[in-house]
């Protein structure tokens, strides 16, 4: 069964919300139990705001990994471009894992690392094929650039 455009698109958001729900799973009780109690920077934003933030985020990756998904049949890139889009998705998740599941801000630090060089990667991978998919990674990947930068002071308070 050959899947048009739009089923594709409905695929990605739907395993993109579900992977977002997931961690917000991961992140939930931490939130209550353990974030309140660790020293945080001044621009550290309310916990309200991850939450729709994360959504409209997921919901862009999808779509941009979307328009590559539709023409991977025609372009050799594709799949190497999906697979980085992949690669930092699994990514995305253990960053979650590392800080809130296992309360490790230095090391979800080293990992958010990785994590922004991963979609660096695959915006230029998606660049090369659909302008418009790159530049729906770009919010994305501002939110990470600040969440590094949050993380990053969130450990060295708390050393």
């Amino acid at each position: 069964m050959k899947l048009n455009k739009s089923q594709k698109t409905i695929i990605l958001v739907v395993i993109c919300l579900i992977l977002g729900f997931t961690s917000g799973l991961i992140t939930k009780s931490a939130v209550i139990d353990w974030y309140p109690t660790i020293k945080k920077p001044i621009f550290n934003p309310p916990n309200g705001v991850f939450g729709p933030v994360w959504t409209l985020l997921y919901i862009m990756m999808a779509v941009a990994a979307a328009l590559i998904w539709n023409v991977i049949d025609s372009n050799n890139n594709a799949k190497t471009a999906l697979k980085y889009f992949a690669i930092q998705l699994a990514l995305n998740i253990l960053w979650s894992i590392l800080f809130f599941g296992l309360h490790n801000p230095a090391a979800a630090f080293i990992e958010i690392i990785i994590l922004w060089l991963l979609i660096f990667k695959t915006y230029i991978e998606f660049k090369k094929i659909n302008t418009i998919a790159a530049y729906l990674l770009l919010p994305y990947l501002f939110w990470v650039s600040f969440a590094t930068i949050l993380n990053g002071s969130i450990w060295f308070l708390n050393r």
